[in-house]
């Protein structure tokens, strides 16, 4: 078989060489109380889309310093007492995407909720303020800065935020509160699940923003990592704060928050995945300490996986 990577029985020993900060759960028990100090002002607005079984509304939320986040949120009209939720994250510099890809849930009886990144392709606000270099990308954004000003970390958060929200509405089955996406969404969902433990299904899909310096070491700091490169290029060319910088984005490292989740996983993972190399993403499934299941496709990358969605809504079913 072709490899890109370690071979398949390497994969799953792997736990990955990006450093872990000292202070790692301190920074997210800060951050945390953060998120929980602030007033999310949720606010709906009905759509211009609808459908006659399911009511759908543009929804408004604060998150940490101020920004204002949306959500495409969708309520179906005919569950009978309460129901269950799903949280979808979408891919690296897009948007929460359309209404109708997300009707088959609302079919279900599922309340939606599907949220745009702060500063992405959709409507949510970045609300700045960070010292240094926002060039090209949002894993560097905040480098330069104090840890807590690291962008990542505010997005982290706010898919916790949202998460409570969602739990916290009376029509919601705070028992069968899911997340789901892949790439960026594949990150937010286990950043979600690991910030907000009461999420009790969540499906990963071949996740980025892991492992940074493994995907540096296999010069694969291009594509959605290209940030990286341009980074050291511009900044310290000769790679004297190398070690410094690697340990700053493990802040910001999924596979460092994994050991928090509590919910049942199904993970998926394309063995000739060049985005995000597969053990970046084996990095942070062999730390998942819950139930799970780890979905491997041996002749695809970073792209459709055939039959995921359908094993993903199964999952959710059961």
């Amino acid at each position: 078989m072709p490899m890109i990577d370690m071979p398949l029985e390497e994969l799953r020993k792997y736990q990955g060489i990006n450093p872990r900060p000292k202070d790692f759960t301190q920074y997210w028990e800060r951050a945390i109380a953060e998120m929980k100090s602030v007033d999310p002002n949720v606010e709906l607005l009905i759509s211009n889309f609808q459908v006659p079984y399911a009511e759908c509304f543009d929804m408004y939320f604060t998150g940490v310093r101020g920004a204002r986040i949306h959500v495409k949120h969708l309520r179906p009209k005919n569950a009978s007492g309460k129901h269950p939720a799903v949280l979808i994250f979408h891919g690296y510099s897009s948007n929460a995407g359309d209404w109708s890809d997300k009707l088959a849930y609302a079919a279900l009886g599922y309340s939606v909720f599907a949220m745009d990144c702060r500063g992405q392709g959709g409507q949510s606000e970045d609300a700045g303020g960070v010292k240094g270099n926002t060039l090209d990308g949002h894993i560097i954004r905040g480098l330069d800065d104090e840890a807590d000003n690291l962008l990542f970390r505010h997005i982290f958060l706010d898919t916790a935020e949202l998460a409570d929200i969602a739990l916290n509405m009376p029509d919601i089955d705070t028992d069968n509160v899911y997340a789901m996406g892949g790439s960026q969404g594949g990150a937010l969902t286990l950043a979600c699940a690991s910030l907000e433990p009461r999420i009790s299904k969540l499906a990963p899909t071949y996740p980025f923003l892991s492992d940074y310096k493994r995907v540096w070491d296999m010069d694969l700091a291009k594509d959605a990592y290209a940030e990286l490169r341009q980074y050291f290029r511009l900044f310290d060319p000769t790679h004297q704060r190398e070690e410094e910088i690697f340990t700053k984005l493990g802040y910001i490292d999924i596979q460092n928050l994994a050991e928090r989740i509590r919910g049942k996983v199904l993970f998926a993972t394309g063995l000739m995945d060049t985005i995000c190399p597969p053990s970046t993403q084996f990095a942070v499934y062999n730390k998942i300490n819950s139930e799970k299941e780890h979905i491997v496709y041996p002749d695809y990358g970073h792209e459709f996986l055939p039959e995921l969605s359908d094993k993903v809504m199964q999952f959710f079913r059961k």
